[in-house]
């Protein structure tokens, strides 16, 4: 079954929309994440568990968004492409390879899209749920977590450079000359 999906999904070009998607999404994940992040170290002393239901409820919701816009836009889009060969083609297409390739990439681009951030996410405030459970840090866990957010900033940037064929530092380090301009517009205002 595993194998039968894969050549549908190859057969779409699913894997190049979906890195895309995984880059688009998991960025803004990763820059919300640090949004709210540094909104907290700016306003100080705010008590981690708060910390935490706030961001697990900015990850849902950019996981739910990432889902269904992502398969309603794609799955439209679908179809319009297959009405448009079928158009061109003067013929039905709908119990073909192609047809089923077009349902299984709408299906695959909404589970990048939606899961990305959230995974992502997850990941940066690792740091603040150990601090909840009580496991010792090197940093204090709310700066633990910004590290975390500006490392996978980084390091998404690195994984679109070198998935484009783009210099990867060169990428990496535009990622996060964004990522740290975010961080000092929001203490800026913060005042």
């Amino acid at each position: 079954m595993f194998q039968r999906i894969r050549f549908l999904l190859n057969l779409s070009k699913a894997d190049n929309i979906a890195r895309r998607y995984f880059f688009t999404n998991g960025f803004d994940g990763a820059l919300t994440m640090l949004g709210l992040l540094m909104g907290f170290y700016a306003s100080e002393n705010v008590p981690i568990r708060t910390v935490i239901s706030a961001c697990m409820g900015a990850a849902i919701a950019l996981c739910i968004s990432g889902l269904s816009s992502a398969y309603i836009s794609e799955s439209e889009e679908r179809k319009k492409e297959l009405a448009d060969l079928e158009n061109a083609l003067v013929d039905d297409l709908s119990d073909t390879d192609f047809s089923r390739a077009m349902k299984w990439t709408s299906i695959w681009i909404a589970l990048v899209n939606g899961f990305a951030p959230f995974l992502i996410s997850l990941f940066i405030i690792l740091p603040l749920w150990m601090a909840q459970f009580g496991v010792s840090l090197f940093l204090p866990p709310l700066e633990l977590a910004i590290a975390s957010a500006l490392s996978v900033i980084f390091l998404l940037g690195i994984f679109l450079g070198k998935a484009t064929g783009s210099f990867w530092l060169a990428t990496g380090l535009r990622a996060l000359l964004i990522a740290v301009v975010t961080c000092l517009v929001i203490l800026f205002l913060e005042f």
